[in-house]
């Protein structure tokens, strides 16, 4: 049974422009070739820096990799120096956007209310937004469920209040697990994201996935799987090669259900 898969990468702001440019080159011929994408339901986005993003549409225009961007103004338009507006990504051709980081709820001081503001933006202009959430702190499995359902309810109702319809990614990041030595347990990732997969088939049916970040690397997928719908990938997936390694780790994941379907 072919697997229904999403995976995304954030090159943040470790790229130069030369740098992001051969890194997509040498990701856009390993996805027009991986044999995972020929016979499976596979959703790629990658954020590069928003100087990049014109550089990242070219090199992935013949292949099966959505570029968007890493932020956008919660503003729609006017004077709003140094800003990117959801208009202009969509006329780009910017199929995602990432909204409410730790980095941009910590250091920027996002609120609730902008994050919301933003995804009903993003949704007005056919951007998917993959909204970032996550306790700032270690806490009992079952607590983070809690708490990461929480956070997706905020959304839910912000576009339920403007009568909005549109798919949203949620990437569960707990912030305590980004770049950590010892990321969170397989156990516990499970317990989030099942738990917060079973609330959205309610709440947001067929329009939301659930995908994890947090230190995401190999072998993490089939070890989750099929308790996430996919990964967010930051550092790891700067390597192109490594990059490709999880696609050959999905590839795998999805011919042993084929099999097991068949059995």
């Amino acid at each position: 049974m072919p697997v229904n898969l999403t995976l995304g990468v954030s090159l943040k702001m470790y790229f130069g422009y030369q740098q992001t440019r051969e890194w997509c080159q040498q990701v856009a011929e390993i996805t027009r070739n991986h044999p995972l994408l020929k016979h499976n339901d596979v959703t790629l986005f990658t954020f590069p820096s928003q100087p990049a993003i014109e550089t990242a549409l070219t090199a992935f225009a013949a292949a099966p990799m959505s570029v968007g961007a890493q932020n956008m103004s919660s503003e729609p338009q006017g004077a709003w120096t140094g800003e990117t507006s959801a208009r202009m990504l969509q006329e780009m051709g910017c199929r995602f956007v990432e909204l409410g980081h730790a980095e941009r709820r910590t250091h920027f001081h996002e609120d609730d209310a902008q994050i919301c503001q933003k995804v009903c933006l993003a949704l007005q202009h056919q951007l998917t937004p993959v909204v970032c959430i996550g306790e700032t702190t270690r806490m009992a499995a079952g607590h983070a469920r809690v708490f990461a359902i929480e956070q997706a309810n905020t959304i839910i109702n912000a576009l339920k209040n403007k009568r909005l319809q549109g798919e949203i990614i949620f990437a569960w990041e707990p912030q305590w697990a980004i770049g950590a030595s010892q990321p969170a347990s397989a156990e516990y990732i499970r317990t989030v994201c099942s738990g917060l997969r079973h609330h959205l088939a309610a709440a947001w049916p067929r329009q939301a996935r659930v995908i994890y970040g947090g230190s995401a690397g190999p072998g993490l997928l089939t070890q989750l799987w099929p308790d996430v719908d996919g990964l967010f990938l930051g550092r790891f997936a700067h390597s192109p090669d490594a990059f490709k390694s999880i696609l050959d780790e999905a590839f795998a994941l999805s011919h042993h259900s084929s099999q097991k379907e068949t059995i």
